[in-house]
């Protein structure tokens, strides 16, 4: 049957988030075709021609801006109550998000008096299922659900990073909603504006929050050579690893020959041990240092290490002076 604009009640329509680029395809494909799929209504009680919209809130909205004045729909022959329940059903194969299936749960819950266990009975859910839905829309701030209904916020963006910010801080969740709406950020934006409030003080939760945009500006700069830096400290830890790996190694190989070793090869083990060790002593400083820079940083002169003019690098622990006559200079840690 068609009919006017003037006979639907369009009630919930709240219920629904807005998708801009799926509503521009539907006006499209409207304006080429017509309407091929009719809306669901159902009449309303002690009202006669007037219908209840259950589904094609966009369809609906495409028509009146295409100046048309009538729109194709169907008749289910039962109540709000479960005309609503059968439409979620049908459009579950949809991946509704949970913001929306939260707000129709709602409505069922404080409209029609469902309790928990008829809503999770209706929709084959547990009642745990239902109490989250619940709560998820229970938890957003009002303005930030307007702001979802309007696609002006993902639902997932929402439920991923606003819901966790509700939990902590009401204000910082409607502030971090209307930088995501005002700059349009996109999803991976949002997740690492959300990270790093999560990660870090109030006073610079504070700032992100005053100066999202500049924020993610001076992270993406900080990270242009983050790969080749990534790298570097991959080696780094690696080697370190490696260090203690051989350091056990060696240890093993001593107690296998120590007993047939003689003095000169016992002084040599001793010095590329002592080295060695003065070498991550240093270091471990360094490390300490970077950890707690108020830490006094170690003068060169007390650094066993230390170079003087003329000297080659020691790191590599070879010494002519204790190199038994013909031997080999193979070194422990290479």
């Amino acid at each position: 049957m068609n009919l006017e604009f003037h006979q639907l009640d369009l009630r919930f329509e709240h219920l629904r988030v807005r998708h801009l680029e799926r509503e521009r395809r539907l006006l499209a494909s409207l304006a080429a075709a017509g309407q091929q799929v009719p809306i669901v209504v159902v009449a309303v009680d002690n009202q006669p021609d007037r219908y209840l919209v259950i589904d094609g809130y966009k369809r609906i909205a495409a028509l009146k801006q295409l100046g048309r004045d009538t729109v194709s729909a169907t008749v289910w022959p039962m109540t709000e109550a479960e005309a609503l329940v059968l439409e979620q059903s049908l459009r579950a194969s949809q991946c509704a998000s949970a913001v929306e299936q939260g707000w129709l749960l709602a409505e069922l819950e404080h409209r029609f008096g469902y309790s928990l266990d008829e809503l999770a009975r209706q929709f084959d859910r547990s009642a745990s299922w239902v109490s989250r839905r619940l709560a998820l829309v229970a938890l957003l701030p009002d303005s930030v659900q307007q702001q979802i209904r309007s696609g002006k916020i993902a639902p997932h963006v929402a439920m991923k990073y606003l819901v966790p910010m509700a939990r902590a801080n009401v204000e910082h969740c409607e502030r971090m909603a209307a930088a995501i709406a005002a700059h349009k950020f996109s999803s991976r934006e949002a997740g690492e504006l959300y990270a790093a409030w999560r990660d870090t003080s109030t006073v610079m939760r504070k700032r992100i929050l005053e100066e999202p945009a500049l924020f993610l500006k001076a992270r993406r700069a900080t990270h242009k050579q983050e790969p080749e830096t990534a790298s570097a400290i991959g080696v780094l830890l690696r080697d370190l690893e490696m260090l203690a790996a051989i350091a056990i190694r060696a240890g093993r190989h001593w107690r296998q020959t120590a007993g047939v070793m003689n003095e000169t090869d016992i002084d040599r083990a001793q010095f590329c041990v002592s080295q060695a060790m003065d070498e991550l002593q240093r270091l471990s400083r360094r490390i300490e240092q970077e950890k707690n820079p108020y830490v006094e940083q170690e003068s060169t002169h007390d650094d066993p290490g230390t170079t003087q003019p003329g000297d080659e690098d020691t790191a590599d622990c070879q010494s002519t002076g204790i190199l038994p006559a013909g031997g080999s200079e193979s070194h422990p840690i290479e």
